[in-house]
């Protein structure tokens, strides 16, 4: 349990859940308006901490720069989600609700049990949230106080949009070979032998030969013919070199989100100063 004199350096702290996973970081710490003990903390969450999501502080503890929550992280990010910035409290509507969320006895709560005619303090709610760093409370008018002195000021904030950039894996890609058959048809020119019968006649240049061997006979004359045919084999050549390549393409994306602004208004006969001074 996180006591009094914690309050004020827990704010800031970062959060872990159950299982060490990282929730975000305190904002605010509420107070029991019966018991003044610190009830109730709140934490950053969502994707840009824009966020604040309520945690119980019965089971929290403090350990060096974190602070330790029995509860996943899920859960937390899924509370009820509570307007904190409505005066600094808690409803009893809303405080009710947390405590089903949470799975705690709302009739075990200090000061709110069941049939005894006890509530919040009149005009304040079922708990009151502690200032930031800094900040000793609320004052009865609901303005901080600090070191005993009322600041007449009231401060308006609003939220900014905090847009960031995470790197993830989008997809992958596979250079890969394979091996396919084709039929390639290539003309080659090839030459074969033919027989062709000559005949000449009886000269005196071709007598002599003529007149040997005998007269009347058979005889018979072998020629042996030659062609050429295309013999086909393939061989391995190189023909290039391919890999792949990585290069980044920037592109414009547009994000959103919802972000609150405080306004001011005021009662009675107020004259805003940047109107006056818009007129001069």
């Amino acid at each position: 349990m996180i006591t009094q004199e914690q309050i004020q350096t827990v704010i800031g702290r970062t959060v872990f859940d159950r299982d060490g996973a990282k929730v975000g970081e305190v904002k605010n710490v509420y107070l029991d308006d019966h018991t003044n003990e610190p009830e109730w903390l709140t934490v950053r969450t969502g994707l840009f901490g824009m966020h604040e999501s309520f945690v119980p502080l019965r089971t929290a503890r403090v350990d060096g720069d974190r602070v330790d929550v029995t509860y996943d992280k899920a859960m937390i990010k899924g509370a009820p989600r509570v307007d904190v910035e409505s005066g600094g409290h808690l409803s009893l509507d809303e405080e009710r609700e947390l405590y089903r969320y949470y799975g705690l006895d709302w009739s075990a709560a200090s000061g709110r049990q069941s049939g005894d005619g006890r509530g919040p303090v009149p005009g304040q709610g079922a708990g009151r949230k502690t200032g930031r760093s800094g900040d000793t409370g609320t004052s009865g008018a609901g303005l901080p106080t600090q070191a005993g002195r009322s600041d007449e000021a009231m401060t308006r904030s609003e939220e900014h949009l905090r847009v960031g950039k995470e790197r993830r894996e989008s997809g992958r890609a596979r250079l890969r070979k394979y091996v396919v058959t084709e039929t390639e048809q290539v003309t080659v020119p090839v030459t074969r032998e033919e027989v062709r019968l000559e005949r000449e006649p009886i000269t005196d240049a071709n007598r002599d030969a003529a007149m040997r061997g005998k007269d009347i006979s058979e005889a018979e004359y072998d020629e042996t013919l030659y062609e050429e045919r295309a013999v086909v084999d393939t061989e391995a050549v190189p023909v290039e070199r391919v890999r792949l390549a990585k290069e980044q393409v920037t592109d414009q994306e547009t994000v959103s989100g919802q972000v609150r602004r405080e306004r001011v208004e005021t009662d009675g006969d107020v004259r805003d100063e940047r109107e006056r001074r818009g007129r001069r």
